[in-house]
């Protein structure tokens, strides 16, 4: 039976192909006998020119890319590759944490996730495989639009029906987030409420609430159904998803008014947060509106290890919270529903409550 498996997830993978740069050719030959014997289709070379010229002239799905090469360092192919092609899921590998770019250059280029080099390859294993099935969703997506000719109206509800697919899908994995991003879109649209908020700006809070975690398709199972703590590594990739929702879903314009609620629903008012460091009123306003949201869907959620939190520790937790990881002026206005409002919090509640 797992032969029969893996043969099928062999002749699955052969659909895409997958482009190594490494000044290093032991480093391209492993890679190329690893992923060939995975069911990869495989191109493999040491000089980082000829990878810019093949990435031209030849569709690749994944690129996974050395960051200190001569003569070209990898984020300087990066930056060619997105001149004329945007598309391209790219994976960096780094001799060290410390020698991977900054941050901002990974945003920057859109580079999608990066590991240390290993004489193992399991964690790039993995980070391949998520990469791929996000660019299977890309493809997903890009085949319906190509294919759909009718009216604006009909193509947006079928782009939201394919996407919603995809959520739950990414709910599905874990029973205790069943109904979170439905709960963190209708508090999100209370708080826009409350603020007087155009009927236009609350499609978009419900809209970006209901696909905040879309990315998550992209992160393995293991991790998202993990009951032991993280490792550092296995945050990082966590952290990734704010970015592979944004990928999944840029392709398609009925979603562009979303994308920041997707990517800056985890910054932080005090700069802390993920996956810009972004701070203040630096931090897409929306996506503020939604990190409340969020936060208190994953207080008042039981998880795997622990069971939700009393509403005194919730609003205890949003007093000292204000002004570091929420907006304060968003914090006020949520605690006053909290104390004055909560009827409306409760129905909602109530709705999904399983």
């Amino acid at each position: 039976m797992r032969k029969g498996i893996i043969n099928n997830e062999q002749t699955e993978n052969k659909e895409y192909k997958i482009i190594a740069v490494d000044d290093e050719q032991g480093i391209v030959d492993s890679l190329s006998i690893f992923l060939k014997r995975t069911g990869y289709h495989f191109k493999g070379v040491t000089d980082p020119v000829e990878a810019v010229e093949l990435v031209k002239n030849e569709h690749f799905d994944l690129m996974i890319l050395d960051f200190i090469m001569t003569p070209y360092h990898g984020d300087q192919v990066v930056e060619e590759i997105r001149k004329f092609n945007k598309d391209l899921y790219i994976l960096l590998l780094t001799g060290h944490k410390d020698l991977a770019p900054p941050l901002e250059t990974i945003k920057r280029l859109d580079i999608q996730g990066y590991c240390e080099k290993s004489d193992k390859f399991d964690q790039l294993l993995l980070l391949i495989e998520s990469g791929i099935k996000s660019i299977k969703q890309m493809n997903e997506i890009k085949k319906i639009n190509m294919q759909l000719s009718e009216t604006y109206e009909k193509l947006e509800q079928a782009y939201l029906e394919s996407i919603e697919t995809l959520r739950y899908t990414v709910e599905a994995k874990d029973i205790y987030t069943r109904g979170h991003s439905d709960r963190v879109s209708e508090y999100s649209v209370l708080i826009g409420k409350k603020l007087g908020l155009s009927e236009k700006d609350l499609k978009t809070l419900k809209i970006g609430g209901l696909f905040h975690d879309i990315g998550k398709i992209g992160v393995p199972d293991s991790i998202l159904q993990k009951e032991a703590k993280l490792t550092d590594d296995e945050y990082s990739q966590i952290k990734q998803h704010p970015n592979i929702g944004v990928h999944i879903l840029s392709n398609a314009t009925i979603f562009k008014d979303i994308l920041p609620i997707v990517e800056h629903h985890h910054e932080k008012w005090d700069g802390t947060g993920y996956p810009g460091r972004l701070s203040g009123e630096n931090i897409p306003y929306f996506a503020r509106i939604t990190a409340i949201a969020d936060s208190f869907d994953a207080m008042t959620s039981r998880r795997s290890y622990r069971d939700s939190l009393p509403m005194e520790t919730v609003i205890s937790e949003f007093e000292n919270c204000s002004g570091t990881q929420f907006d304060p002026k968003l914090a006020e206005l949520f605690l006053n529903i909290l104390k004055n409002n909560f009827e409306e919090i409760q129905a909602i509640m109530d709705k999904y409550r399983s």
